[in-house]
């Protein structure tokens, strides 16, 4: 075989080698996380397509994300805590649901090449109807102590923190709730922050807190109980 022959199979064998590599040391980018649009964060207006009395179809809009081939989107009903959960390819979906109710939703992009995913941000809203002048707030999120986490305090005090929301924006105070039993008795009324400081707390316990939620029309909103232990 002459040497101009075999010089060019070694050079397409180094050809295959090299693109080879390339090929095992590439990887898949992960995908972006979804900027929600539509329905507004808090608000309080949201009607979409009225069905009947009782429910209306909404369109959920977000813009796409990158390197994402499917998103699932989650819609909470905040009175009942049921849950609606679809996946879709595209970054609209319309869905049908209870007028006079407050919701949550958030997207989750997924991509075919990795196992990853990205959450957006959680908006709330008011789906809206008839006859409601007044609507109740939307449960508290609580901030700190971190559900489920485990912390150590040198003071034996612990501060309670939360994020409280409103569409009509008249939220008169917070009711906190805290103790060792599961479901925690009022600890403070008519709180107008949304911290607590200096609670009490014994090493080795659990705590459950939750917060209630009041308005200027007397609407009030459940947070759910929250739970975390002390070391």
């Amino acid at each position: 075989m002459n040497k101009h022959i075999i010089r060019s199979l070694s050079f397409l064998l180094l050809l295959f080698v090299i693109t080879s590599c390339d090929k095992k040391n590439t990887i898949a980018p992960d995908p972006g996380k979804a900027g929600l649009s539509f329905p507004a964060q808090n608000s309080a207006c949201t009607t979409g397509t009225v069905l009947t009395a009782t429910q209306s179809s909404i369109t959920f809009t977000w813009v796409a994300a990158e390197n994402t081939d499917s998103y699932e989107i989650t819609i909470k009903n905040l009175l009942t805590n049921s849950v609606i959960t679809q996946t879709i390819n595209v970054n609209q979906i319309a869905v049908t649901l209870l007028r006079n109710t407050p919701y949550s939703w958030y997207v989750t992009s997924k991509s075919n090449d990795t196992g990853v995913t990205k959450v957006s941000d959680v908006w709330k809203f008011y789906n809206s109807g008839p006859a409601i002048i007044s609507h109740p707030p939307f449960p508290a999120d609580g901030v700190s102590p971190v559900f489920g986490s485990n912390i150590t305090t040198a003071a034996g005090t612990v501060n309670i923190s939360w994020l409280g929301s409103d569409a009509d924006n008249d939220i008169a105070g917070y009711d906190v709730y805290f103790g060792t039993a599961t479901t925690p008795p009022l600890l403070q009324a008519n709180v107008t922050a949304m911290v607590l400081n200096n609670v009490t707390v014994t090493p080795g316990a659990t705590y459950y807190w939750k917060i209630v939620t009041k308005d200027i029309s007397g609407n009030t909103s459940d947070s759910g109980v929250f739970q975390f232990k002390v070391n």
